[in-house]
């Protein structure tokens, strides 16, 4: 790995990353989390943090995990860029399985997958 990919990054940041890359404003990004302007421009000045609930709204808006906008790192860019919430807490959760339960749904999903892509090479 190289460095920038190891580098962390404060919340602050991330934030900041997140919120500009969707094209929001502070203004913006405070009515979709039902805050005032100045408690985004607080978080990303690293003068304070959110709320629980505010953290989640913020993640749900920006489309990213709360484990990712809080406490994440580069190298966990890919895992917040996943759209399908469900699916990712699932894959969280799969994190948790031993090994041979890890394999055993990796050739589940593996067979899904190439199922689906003959299908379409049929059709």
């Amino acid at each position: 790995m190289n460095e920038n990919t190891t580098k962390k990054t404060s919340f602050a940041e991330r934030l900041k990353k997140l919120r500009t890359e969707k094209g929001f404003s502070q203004g913006d990004l405070a009515k979709l989390v039902d805050v005032h302007y100045n408690n985004i421009s607080r978080y990303e000045r690293g003068e304070s943090k959110p709320t629980a609930k505010a953290l989640k709204a913020l993640a749900n808006a920006l489309s990213v995990s709360t484990d990712y906008l809080y406490d994440g790192i580069a190298e966990d860019a890919a895992v917040a860029d996943l759209k399908d919430r469900e699916l990712l807490a699932m894959f969280s959760e799969i994190e948790k399985f031993n090994d041979e339960d890890k394999r055993a749904l990796k050739n589940v999903i593996d067979a899904f997958i190439k199922r689906k892509q003959h299908k379409q090479i049929a059709s």
